[in-house]
């Protein structure tokens, strides 16, 4: 079996590729060294760690100073440059420079949070749900997350919060440990102009001329900025055209080891439908921005983000229609499936994973838009609804011990869930009932109007009629009034007439319905499935692969490299002299003012964006690129069109990172920005 195992290894896995998001446990240092000559330690790894950040709002940073300033993308930044922005100063549009610290801003809803140690749970999980059903299995496998993330807090000598991370699909069970900052604040951004030159059209596009960067910086719980000695120094000429270059960040999820089912699932049900939905969503966000300027500004955030969730979507779906991916993932899954049965102990062992996940989606399929809409909140879109289902779970919730609650109200996630829900975040009426509105109409076109829950909900209203009152009557624009309800518990809820807190109380019996009927039938058994086929692929494979993204750190390499594009050499970098060239000025290729008066000063051949091999997704926005060294050498932004394929699987000769070039980012903070108070940070931490 043992060359068996090796013969299926060599069939399946890349040779050489800079394929990969691998965890530090398990960076492969070897083949680093085989194809670039750098050799990366535990120590390069250490430091890495120390000095990334991940935002949890989806994104990464990284430490540029010993003070708390943080490097990443403008476009992670979206709710604070929205929170900050009014009719009197649309930080959105216009951006910010901080001059001295005063002028930095909270950021109310960002948590900023920095790993600093893990530890392998996978024994004590295993342990726990041994000889258990599926259902009773995945009920116990939370309880036991749950109690083992209180225990690392408990343990922890530093203030920590720890996280339960599955890896491999359930192949493995860690606990990380992080050091979480909640006070963040805004220190720079640049004009909408020109960090995101090109908007949608150039989106996924390269070549490119973003300066799609911003600072923050975190404060300690004594309100100073927080002591951070691991930050990257600075290489401000950048990595050359070949060179080995990293990404450390916190890519957000990829599908890579899903079966052929459930990549048909995605293929043929739930990416068309989510398409559908947004792409009309989108149709009326674009009308709504044509009431007024008020109208414009409040919704500039939402519609953003969905043109850019809607080219992700198509260019998935385009990756799931290609023949090549389905026929290799096919292929990959029957020379697994036949390495599997040619060990009759492990085949034995297992039984047949696969098919259990195949009853499980046709389980899930006839009620799959009732889950969707009700339990899992397509029907409720809007802030207000939100606020109102966190506080009639939560006060329902929190009167049970932690590890039988929902996971989403555990202890160790509360203090998240907490800062979020009594933020001050601007709640924008006309927008919510637009988005309320919209998502009930959806409701009822799926469900149909005949459905139980569908008349209950509506009555005798029209959508567009409920989400006017709904909004129209709630209080809980007001972070005070959620404060005091969540205080309040259970009998401040069951008191409450504000008519969103009395919709989520009228749904959630049958809401947490669907919810235990979704995870008995479908999560439970596909669950303990992959586990089953982690721990076979660890017999065939060992661990000479990489896990799924999670959100978790990881490190990717590569080198910095052009692609050809239908017989078109498209070179690695893009240089300051052509944003002025490709200037029209109309959106979305419009440079601010400010650009177009510092032009001669300026230095036209400075390099502005370039792209690497390196393999990214989701999440690793605002991640840093760092050389051997370990020095910065350019800012993650976004990939190209065929990177976006990269969440089933990686191409090398076609997929590339798009980021910003150091080079840039120092040319235009002393020469456009006078930002003295950030350029002078960088520099001295460069020189230390």
């Amino acid at each position: 079996m043992k060359s068996t195992g090796v013969l299926f290894a060599l069939l399946a896995l890349p040779a050489l590729a800079d394929e990969g998001m691998w965890t530090l446990e398990n960076f492969p240092a070897e083949a680093v060294e085989a194809k670039y000559g750098v050799e990366i330690d535990q120590t390069w790894l250490d430091r890495v760690r120390r000095s990334t950040v991940r935002l949890e709002n989806g994104c990464s940073g990284s430490f540029a100073s010993d003070s708390g300033l943080i490097l990443t993308n403008r476009h992670c930044l979206f709710s604070c440059l929205a929170e900050h922005t009014s009719a009197e100063e649309n930080v959105w549009r216009d951006g910010m420079v901080a001059r001295h610290p005063g002028d930095e801003r909270r950021c109310s809803t960002q948590q900023v949070s920095v790993l600093m140690e893990t530890r392998d749970i996978t024994g004590q999980v295993a342990h726990a749900i041994d000889g258990l059903d599926e259902a009773k299995a995945n009920e116990v496998r939370k309880q036991t997350l749950t109690r083992l993330e209180q225990a690392c807090e408990a343990d922890a000598d530093a203030k920590l919060s720890c996280e339960a991370v599955s890896l491999y699909n359930g192949g493995q069970y860690f606990i990380y440990a992080y050091r979480r900052y909640s006070d963040a604040r805004l220190v720079f951004a640049p004009e909408a102009g020109i960090g995101a030159f090109g908007g949608d059209p150039d989106n996924f596009n390269f070549p490119r001329w973003c300066l799609d960067a911003a600072f923050l910086r975190v404060y300690d719980d004594d309100g100073k900025p927080a002591r951070t000695p691991d930050y990257l120094r600075w290489r401000a000429q950048g990595a050359d055209a070949g060179e080995a270059v990293f990404i450390s960040g916190h890519p957000g999820s990829t599908q890579r080891l899903l079966t052929v089912a459930q990549l048909e699932l995605l293929r043929n049900v739930i990416v068309p439908d989510w398409l559908l939905r947004n792409v009309e969503l989108r149709g009326r966000y674009i009308q709504f921005a044509t009431l007024d300027e008020k109208a414009a500004r409040d919704v500039q955030n939402s519609l953003v983000r969905i043109e850019n969730g809607i080219k992700v979507r198509r260019n998935e779906l385009a990756a799931l229609l290609d023949d090549r991916l389905m026929t290799e993932k096919r292929a990959n899954e029957a020379v697994f499936r036949a390495a599997v049965a040619a060990d009759p102990v492990l085949a034995g062992e297992l039984g047949d994973p696969w098919s259990r996940i195949d009853r499980a989606i046709v389980e899930y399929l006839p009620f799959r838009y009732q889950y969707l809409f009700i339990e899992a909140g397509a029907a409720f879109s809007g802030r207000l609804f939100d606020y109102a289902r966190v506080l009639v779970r939560g006060a329902a919730e929190l009167v049970k011990p932690s590890d039988e609650r929902l996971r989403e109200f555990r202890d160790t996630a509360l203090p998240r869930l907490e800062q979020t829900l009594f933020a001050a975040t601007p709640i924008h009426p006309r927008l919510e009932q637009l988005q309320l509105g919209y998502s009930l109409d959806k409701m009822r076109e799926l469900l149909g109007p005949d459905d139980p829950i569908v008349r209950k909900i509506l009555g005798n209203e029209s959508p567009a009629v409920l989400a006017g009152k709904l909004v129209d009557g709630s209080g809980l624009a007001d972070p005070a009034v959620r404060k005091e309800l969540w205080e309040g518990g259970l009998e401040a809820i069951d008191a409450s007439e504000d008519p969103m807190i009395r919709l989520a109380r009228a749904i959630d019996p049958q809401a947490r319905v669907l919810r235990k009927r979704f995870e008995e039938t479908y999560e439970a058994p596909i669950d303990q499935a992959y586990e089953e086929i982690a721990r076979a692929r660890f017999a065939v494979y060992g661990t000479a692969t990489y896990p799924d993204a999670t959100f978790t750190l990881r490190v990717s390499y590569g080198a910095v490299e052009g692609w050809n594009e239908l017989g078109r050499e498209i070179p690695p970098f893009t240089y300051l002299g052509r944003l002025y060239e490709r200037n029209t000025g109309q959106p979305p290729f419009d440079a601010p003012e400010r650009w177009l008066k510092r032009k001669s000063k300026l230095d036209m051949k400075t390099p502005f964006n370039f792209i690497s091999t390196i393999d990214i997704t989701g999440g690793n926005s605002g991640s840093p690129l760092i050389d051997k060294d370990a020095r910065l050498v350019g800012l993650a932004f976004d990939g190209n069109r065929h990177s976006i394929a990269g969440a089933y699987w990686y191409d090398p000769d076609l997929n590339r990172a798009v980021a910003v070039h150091p080079a840039i980012l120092l040319e235009a903070l002393e020469k456009v920005y006078d930002a003295g108070y950030v350029l002078g940070e960088i520099n001295r931490a460069a020189e230390q």
